[in-house]
């Protein structure tokens, strides 16, 4: 007999861990997150106050969650694991890890905002994903088959062997992405404050490029093909309102990679731009 769900399915798993060992520094938590249809991508949600991001795609059906608590430090830096004398430090490895799903989408919190929090997450090969850290942390994906978004604030993103599309910005650190396909015609940027970035496609991409860096140089092995009067003016004119009028032309360079295609977008401020063709 066949049993349907009136609601979707939906589960939540919380976890947390003492520590195994005396002097142990940080103990690992692991889920497995079961999706509502194996049969569709998943989309996985990960946002982190502190730590590190680090997503494999595998021929599972499941969402695998490994997470990993650092060792706490006081507001000087120091171990906090050193004990007084005498003394023996009971360590609270503890993450708070947190996995919900619902219509294949799977959100993954943990309490990183207490210490620093490592996720190794394993995920279907076609997988969708969005992921956030902001301190004390990389993000690094390999080989994940899907539309991916990724925001590190203090730290660098690697993207490795990936296909579909990218959103990618690190503000103050590297970006370096390879691409081994490139699906849906979708619009992509990579951006960055303070970091290199490090971009390759396959020979046959096509695309529009707006490639931009103020402090930084930009380089390809690709036959761009540059459009120097593309530039596109901003006007202000407020002297209706006492002001002045204003005509300014931006500081990007346009060119487009084998005849054109959607846009790809790379900003950057101290720091080169290397577009590259994939495979050498």
């Amino acid at each position: 007999m066949k049993i349907t769900r009136s609601i979707p399915y939906c589960v939540v798993l919380l976890l947390t861990a003492a520590a195994a060992a005396w002097g142990q520094e940080a103990a690992e938590n692991k889920v497995t997150v079961p999706l509502s249809d194996p049969s569709r991508p998943a989309l996985v949600k990960v946002s982190l106050m502190a730590g590190g991001i680090t997503v494999q795609a595998y021929d599972g059906k499941e969402v695998v969650i490994l997470a990993n608590a650092r060792a706490e430090r006081d507001r000087h830096g120091r171990d906090r694991s050193e004990a007084p004398q005498g003394m023996k430090r009971i360590t609270n490895t503890a993450t708070g890890l947190s996995a919900s799903e619902d219509n294949n989408v799977v959100d993954i919190q943990t309490q990183s905002f207490q210490r620093p929090i490592d996720l190794s997450i394993q995920v279907p090969r076609k997988s969708n994903l969005k992921l956030h850290t902001v301190n004390d942390g990389d993000i690094k994906v390999d080989r994940v088959q899907g539309d991916i978004e990724v925001d590190d604030i203090n730290g660098s993103v690697t993207l490795t062997d990936i296909s579909g599309s990218a959103v990618v910005h690190a503000l103050n650190g590297d970006i370096l992405v390879s691409f081994v396909d490139v699906t849906g015609g979708k619009p992509m940027s990579f951006s960055s404050m303070n970091g290199k970035m490090d971009v390759a496609f396959p020979p046959s991409f096509k695309a529009n490029l707006v490639m931009r860096t103020d402090n930084g140089e930009i380089y390809s092995d690709f036959d761009i093909q540059v459009q120097p009067n593309a530039s596109k003016p901003t006007i202000e004119d407020t002297r209706g309102k006492g002001g002045k009028y204003k005509i300014k032309l931006d500081k990007a360079v346009y060119g487009t990679i084998n005849g054109g295609g959607p846009e790809i977008q790379f900003k950057n401020f101290n720091g080169d731009i290397y577009i590259r063709k994939s495979g050498k």
